[in-house]
């Protein structure tokens, strides 16, 4: 079986440091925000030309906590509206939710499966103060027209990174970052991943960075004094060590996988199967590769026969999940499109030519 992704064979290489780091932090004996996650802070900053990193317990908080932060500069407050893509994972929605902020959904583009800019301005109303951009399963949204718009009506952009690891930025967005954040996840099987769960902010606005901070230590920037109503969520000592020794080769794991994509993109050639938009440029990062067909389960069952692993990301759109019944009569038929029918081939930097040669010519048999 050709795995949908060998974490295990991911991280082999990294055995013998992974202990040697072990070994580091215990010696140590600072095992809570010490040297480990302050190197790791700062090398993520300038990797993604930032100024400040702010290490998070996962990429869920790091949303959380980038909303409550500006609620705490008074730059949002609750029952303000943000604009997020319909078609998001649900985290991206839950985080909205969780700082008393109200989403508001909007389609995608069908080709890129990130947030349509065209159909924003119909739903910005008085309330609506924010844009969630994400960029999902590794692709840059249109952060050019989305940072227009919002200029043009006065709304903060954040940024949900976290699929999307090291994806290049044009200038404009560098400069919007003056004013925004983005929230990033290093859970195992991302781009960038530790041993657990991790998370991280990037932002230029020191402000923000100031009480970001405090938010995820309690509140609190000196030990016993409590500036704000914070939470404990701190990017572990340990996986941070972890995420020191990663980070070095995010960007050639990022082009060994561009180059996968490259081959499935040119290889594959079944009228069945709808393969994704890109236009090679490095504004992609191929997170996840992920395809269309109009009887996923039939296909997904032909791979599993033919001993290739895939995964649905996601079978339920959130509009239509249980948790959100207030919902679950709105109709989003590009996003019910999209969950109906995406299924996820396999993608990592260990997948091996002829990994790929295989894949390729069995869905090409479909």
């Amino acid at each position: 079986m050709i795995p949908f992704l060998d974490l295990k064979k991911i991280n082999e290489p990294y055995e013998t440091a992974f202990q040697e780091k072990l070994k580091s932090v215990l010696d140590n004996g600072w095992y809570i925000l010490g040297k480990e996650v302050e190197t790791f802070e700062k090398a993520f900053a300038e990797y993604c030309q930032s100024k400040f990193c702010i290490g998070v317990g996962n990429g869920f908080d790091a949303l959380v906590l980038i909303f409550k932060g500006y609620i705490e500069l008074g730059k949002l407050k609750k029952g303000d509206e943000v604009i997020v893509p319909a078609n998001t994972y649900i985290a991206s929605i839950l985080a909205i939710l969780q700082a008393d902020l109200v989403p508001v959904l909007v389609e995608p583009r069908l080709e890129t499966y990130n947030i349509n800019p065209e159909l924003i301005p119909e739903k910005i109303t008085p309330k609506t103060k924010a844009i969630l951009a994400v960029h999902l399963y590794g692709q840059l949204a249109e952060m050019d027209k989305i940072n227009e718009l919002a200029e043009k009506h006065d709304l903060i952009v954040v940024e949900d990174a976290a699929q999307s690891h090291g994806v290049e930025k044009n200038l404009k967005a560098k400069i919007y970052n003056l004013k925004s954040a983005i929230a990033y996840s290093f859970y195992p099987g991302k781009n960038l991943g530790c041993l657990g769960d991790g998370g991280a902010i990037t932002t230029n606005d020191e402000a923000l960075a100031k009480v970001l901070f405090s938010l995820r230590n309690y509140g609190s920037e000196k030990k016993y004094h409590n500036e704000f109503v914070g939470v404990n969520s701190r990017l572990d000592e340990l996986q941070a060590g972890f995420l020191n020794l990663i980070l070095p080769n995010l960007d050639s794991d990022n082009e060994k996988r561009r180059a996968i994509a490259e081959r499935y993109l040119k290889e594959i050639k079944n009228h069945k199967i709808v393969l994704p938009f890109w236009d090679f440029s490095n504004n992609h990062v191929f997170h996840l590769f992920v395809i269309r067909t109009e009887n996923r389960e039939k296909l997904q069952e032909y791979l599993t026969q033919n001993n290739i692993q895939t995964v649905i990301h996601y079978p339920i759109p959130p509009h239509k999940q249980k948790a959100f019944s207030q919902w679950n009569n709105l109709s989003f038929p590009i996003t019910e499109k999209i969950h109906k029918e995406v299924l996820s081939l396999p993608m990592s930097p260990v997948l091996t030519e002829s990994a790929v040669d295989y894949i390729i010519e069995i869905l090409n048999q479909y």
